[in-house]
């Protein structure tokens, strides 16, 4: 697995990066960011410590998938740290196979560090090769639209 680290400073207190990236008062901001991955990416779960969370959207023929994770760490306004275990496939959670093996144990963490207002949010994510160009190339662009609903 590759580790791909992105960075992004905002111009907002850690605590309201935090909600808005979480989607915690509501949960359109997560949607808002994520969108630049799936236009109808969303989340089903719970963000807190030792949940499971969905990462679900559609795809072009209208077929639910996603990821299938737990919350290993949370601490908010500061880390949160999802751990992948899984792939939804339509309705049906896939989480042994050669394609889950692939991901296993694969992290993505958030880091929220604030300074005089200035927050600096540190994407550590894990991902597969034949990911890393796609990713490379989209989380900029998804930090970019948390920055801009971060600073309404």
């Amino acid at each position: 697995m590759q580790k791909l680290q992105f960075k992004k400073e905002i111009n907002a207190s850690a605590q309201k990066v935090y909600e808005t990236m979480l989607g915690l008062k509501d949960k359109a901001t997560y949607e808002y960011w994520v969108a630049t991955f799936n236009p109808t990416s969303t989340y089903e779960g719970s963000w807190d410590k030792g949940s499971k969370i969905l990462f679900v959207g559609t795809d072009e023929n209208g077929k639910k998938g996603g990821m299938i994770s737990e919350i290993e760490e949370h601490k908010p306004a500061n880390f949160v740290s999802i751990r992948h275990y899984g792939f939804l496939v339509g309705d049906t959670e896939v989480t042994t196979g050669e394609e889950v093996e692939k991901w296993a144990g694969g992290h993505e963490n958030y880091t929220f560090q604030e300074n005089n207002g200035l927050t600096t949010v540190i994407v550590d994510m894990d991902t597969i090769d034949e990911y890393l160009d796609y990713f490379q190339n989209t989380y900029p662009k998804a930090l970019d639209k948390l920055k801009e609903i971060s600073e309404k």
